[in-house]
């Protein structure tokens, strides 16, 4: 993978969401054709032998190399969203944020007992988003796991909310 043409394209915002946080703006790297194939072509390579069958993409940017990704994979796709979004039946995670709670739901019948399961998003900083995700799927069922975030805020330790037995690939450590 071409690392110097996905840093050169990532867009930094200073003081975004609040003063003294550096906001790395993916948005940047999905409007770039070659960024965006050289970012799918990357992560193909890692997960095109592992028996993905459903790929998790969580709420908003994880649903759009997720879903791409899944097509690559010739595997499902499936949607972790905020509360009120699904209409079908869910189960539910709260985390822990910088400034209080939030919450990510799953529908119950959306990956079974024999799916090997990728969760994808695009930004691994604390995460909570991600472990509250995996511990939807662990209720569903899913026979075996893998994490994947285009960037990796390393600083901030978020691969230390995984179990240790869990696949996590970053494609940029920043």
């Amino acid at each position: 993978m071409r690392k110097e043409i996905l840093l050169n394209n990532l867009r930094e915002i200073p003081d975004f969401p609040i003063p003294g946080i550096l906001f790395y703006d993916v948005t940047t790297l999905f409007k770039n054709a070659e960024c965006l194939n050289e970012i799918l072509d990357a992560l193909y390579d890692i997960y095109k032998d592992k028996g993905i069958t459903k790929v998790v993409g969580i709420e908003s940017r994880g649903f759009i190399l997720g879903a791409a990704l899944a097509s690559r994979l010739n595997a499902g796709f499936i949607m972790a969203r905020k509360p009120g979004k699904l209409p079908a039946e869910t189960y539910e995670e709260t985390y822990a944020k910088e400034y209080g709670t939030d919450s990510i739901q799953i529908h119950k019948d959306a990956i079974s007992d024999d799916d090997i399961v990728l969760l994808h998003d695009d930004l691994l900083a604390t995460g909570g988003t991600m472990a509250a995700a995996h511990r939807l799927v662990k209720k569903c069922g899913a026979k075996q796991t893998f994490i994947n975030f285009v960037i990796e805020l390393k600083d901030l330790n978020g691969r230390n909310m995984f179990p240790t037995d869990i696949e996590v690939e970053t494609l940029l450590q920043l």
